[in-house]
């Protein structure tokens, strides 16, 4: 951490550009067809003078961070440039020489405060820094010319004490202690009013990709997935064995997560879907194979109820994860795991994964882990810098379905789709029209994500974007 470089913030652009997707996506409460994606761009300055600049992306998913029925989807988009706009002032209007994490610390608090002010949640309030942090150790690793592996390795973040919740972390010996995989297990999305088979999709869209589960693991060869239940046992059960009938054809292992999406309003709801499942004679190979289960409990209630009961499976937060002491509140509850999202906040996730480590050494019992969520990101950098932080992580498998539902670099300036396909030839393909996303045996190959910058070797057009101002 002696070593992590001081710098001033002296720009921050913000941009957005739409995304439509290829096929609708239902999570939760709310079926998506298309949303804007927004990018920031962070110039640093060195003592010396040097620096330069980085930049980040995330999608601006409606009904996850505020689930408000009463808030339509452009509301909610609001919201998310609110908490944009917010973070760049305040990192802006502070002129002092700062570390990457220092400049998060210094902020962190009183932005959620700010956030609050205005009515919004701790989830929600999260998204502005986290977009920015990540631009910024864009920045530093462009200018060191180091990767953010070797950079997190080194600390050249600076974590450590200079936020209070980060204290009492050996991050030195954590970070040096990483060590990032070759390829990562992409598990897949299957969405609530996804197709399982082509029985299920009369009009389909026809453009050379894959529109059912059938079609998407004959394509994709996944062996991973992530099936998202509607709180309502009856139909979930139904659908559940209709997934599993597709699954177990093949004779070789498959592992799954149930997502509950907030659907249940409390335990013995769950309860009633884990004893549906286990009582099912043609669900038992598909309850086998869950790993855990996500956020099943609507927030405002998930980390007021007792989860100490025996579900058969650990159970993990993900919308409850606002705040930076959430997950410690949720293990005193009796979660045994945490979603890992770079749009809740890199260091965030870095603060969970040392939480994980130092719980399992000193306890015997309970084994705490983190998972990778996140199906929205898009391809560039995105889904990059999100695949870089769970490698980092030494997580062997992320959800991954931005892909599935939008095609591709498909809407993009053509020059911007082949420069990320010649920086990463590994992680992309050219195929169907587009430059996409690559996955080959379930898995994506991660070696070009290892080059100077926060894992990208090349930046997307901003001239192509709308700037974000206000």
């Amino acid at each position: 951490m002696a070593d992590a470089p001081a710098f001033r913030i002296r720009e921050l652009e913000l941009y957005e550009r739409p995304v439509k997707l290829r096929l609708p996506f239902r999570f939760g409460v709310v079926t998506l067809t298309e949303c804007p994606q927004a990018f920031a761009r962070a110039r640093i300055e060195f003592a010396d003078g040097s620096g330069g600049w980085g930049a980040a992306a995330e999608l601006m998913a409606p009904k996850w961070f505020d689930k408000d029925l009463a808030l339509s989807n452009e509301d909610n988009f609001d919201q998310l440039r609110n908490v944009l706009r917010l973070a760049r002032d305040a990192y802006l209007a502070d002129a002092q020489a700062a570390s990457a994490f220092g400049h998060f610390a210094r902020h962190h608090d009183a932005h959620q405060q700010a956030a609050a002010g205005l009515g919004f949640n701790p989830l929600l309030a999260s998204y502005g820094p986290a977009l920015l942090d990540r631009a910024v150790l864009d920045a530093v690793c462009r200018a060191r010319g180091v990767s953010f592996y070797a950079a997190m390795q080194a600390n050249l973040a600076g974590l450590g004490a200079a936020h209070p919740r980060f204290a009492g972390f050996d991050f030195d010996a954590f970070l040096q202690g990483l060590q990032p995989a070759a390829s990562i297990h992409a598990r897949h999305t299957v969405g609530l009013v996804d197709a399982i088979t082509a029985a299920d999709r009369a009009e389909r869209v026809g453009d050379g990709l894959p529109e059912t589960l059938e079609e998407v693991i004959a394509t994709y060869g996944h062996r991973y997935f992530k099936l998202k239940v509607a709180g309502q046992v009856k139909s979930d059960l139904a659908r559940l064995e209709a997934i599993a009938a597709v699954l177990d054809r093949s004779d070789a292992p498959y592992f799954a997560s149930l997502d509950g999406n907030e659907q249940y309003d409390s335990a013995e709801g769950v309860l009633e879907l884990v004893r549906g499942i286990r009582a099912t004679p043609r669900l038992q190979r598909l309850w086998q194979a869950i790993l855990f289960i996500e956020q099943p409990i609507a927030r405002k209630l998930a980390l007021a109820v007792d989860l100490k009961a025996d579900f058969g499976k650990r159970v993990i937060i993900d919308e409850s994860d606002g705040e930076l002491d959430s997950f410690v509140q949720a293990r005193a509850r009796g979660y045994g795991g945490v979603s890992s999202k770079t749009c809740k906040g890199f260091y965030k996730s870095l603060l969970n994964a040392a939480r994980c480590v130092a719980w399992n050494r000193a306890e015997v019992g309970p084994h705490y882990f983190m998972s990778a969520e996140d199906l929205t990101t898009q391809a560039g950098l995105a889904v990059q810098q999100d695949l870089a932080l769970v490698n980092l992580l030494g997580i062997p498998h992320v959800e991954r379905n931005g892909h599935h539902y939008v095609d591709g670099m498909a809407a993009l300036p053509r020059g911007e789709q082949q420069a990320f396909l010649a920086a990463h030839p590994d992680l992309y393909e050219d195929s169907q029209g587009a430059v996409r996303l690559r996955i080959s045996g379930g898995q994506i190959a991660l070696g070009s994500l290892g080059q100077a910058g926060f894992a990208s070797g090349a930046l997307p057009d901003f001239g192509a974007m709308t700037a974000l101002h206000g």
